[in-house]
């Protein structure tokens, strides 16, 4: 049975707001065995994941993945983890203050920001409650992945709306399900790719995305076809020719076939093949993590250095670079217009008015404000 709950702090004459998820797939509360097993447990028995019956995954996940796994990724961890704790949320973190900064110069009502992960924390349960105890009566999620899977922003979806189920008043809910072709998004890659390779430009330009098991897109999910528009459409603003630059997949997991080509297999194969300097950047990774700091910075680095190549670049990710949170502030208005908070003529003394008058009709029912 759902139990239906209400604000802590709610009070029938309280300033209402609107709220903005950010969201993100998450990160371990430590680089040990411990959480990594606690966070890879969620994380890989969310059925957007791993579309297997839930049987037979149960008992591949805990009977050898969760045995093996953990320590495993723990020792990744361990190489990236910062003073900070793990990098991924503390980018996060610096993001979500500099979009609320942003928001506030740009919103002429009250707008609130609030992070939460997928998997792990802080919970999209915990930011939502946040979010609704500032008296938020209108949501926009907003999941950093610029291109849309079903594995994350779907799942994103999943995991809100299980918790909205539970609130007693819903609020009103909008969804940003990618912005792989914004302008904005494309010539902030374009900058920061321009400004990596001022001195001196890799012979070749590789964009790596996070792979998807191939079943995915030949069942419709849109992915694999966005992930090669946005580096398309970067490509064309960096003026590169066709055989400057190319799209391959990383991270994959498991025995079934994946996105092609495969990020380390194309690495070696163009040292091999008589290239010494590549550029590596990943669009579709909002806030630079695991992925990217250990598996692309770190690996793959490896990789092509052991097959003969020279000079192995990794361009960071967007991070919170003030290109990116203005891209994303922007996309939060656009998509947020028409609600109050964001509308130009908003008025706060109508506002304060009807707070005072639902606060008046409340008292005269018997409630406590």
């Amino acid at each position: 049975m759902i139990q239906i709950t209400s604000s802590t702090a709610f009070s029938h004459d309280q300033l209402t707001c609107t709220g903005v998820l950010l969201a993100n797939l998450g990160t371990p509360d430590a680089p040990t065995p411990a959480a990594l097993r606690r966070y890879l447990a969620e994380f890989l028995w969310d059925p957007r994941v791993v579309e297997l019956p839930r049987p037979l995954w149960w008992l591949i996940l805990h009977g050898i993945i969760l045995r093996i796994r953990p320590a495993r990724s723990a020792r990744k961890y361990r190489v990236i983890w910062t003073e900070d704790g793990s990098p991924l949320l503390a980018i996060g973190r610096r993001q979500t203050v500099a979009v609320a900064a942003a928001l506030r110069q740009r919103c002429p009502g009250p707008v609130r920001v609030a992070l939460g992960m997928r998997y792990g924390n802080p919970s999209i349960a915990s930011a939502l409650a946040e979010l609704r105890d500032a008296g938020a009566r209108r949501l926009l999620v907003l999941p950093l992945y610029p291109q849309y899977s079903a594995a994350t922003v779907a799942s994103t979806f999943d995991a809100v709306t299980a918790e909205l189920r539970r609130w007693r008043w819903l609020p009103e809910l909008r969804l940003i399900t990618h912005y792989h072709d914004d302008p904005a998004y494309l010539d902030a890659l374009a900058a920061s790719i321009r400004a990596a390779r001022a001195e001196q430009s890799g012979e070749r330009l590789l964009f790596s995305f996070h792979g998807l098991p191939k079943r995915n897109l030949l069942a419709g999910d849109p992915y694999h076809c966005e992930c090669h528009k946005t580096a398309r459409l970067v490509a064309e603003r960096l003026v590169l020719q066709e055989d400057q630059w190319a799209v391959a997949f990383q991270s994959r997991f498991g025995r079934a076939e994946w996105l092609q080509p495969y990020t380390s297999e194309l690495l070696a194969a163009w040292a091999r093949a008589g290239i010494k300097r590549v550029d590596v950047i990943c669009p579709g990774f909002a806030a630079d993590c695991l992925e990217t700091l250990e598996e692309i910075a770190l690996e793959n680095r490896a990789v092509f250095l052991a097959a003969g190549g020279e000079h192995y670049r990794y361009i960071p990710a967007l991070n919170d670079a003030p290109t990116h949170i203005d891209m994303l502030t922007r996309l939060i208005v656009r998509h947020a217009a028409g609600w109050p908070e964001f509308d130009p003529d908003h008025d706060p003394v109508v506002t304060a008015a009807e707070r005072l008058a639902g606060q008046t009709r409340a008292l005269a029912m018997g409630a406590k404000v």
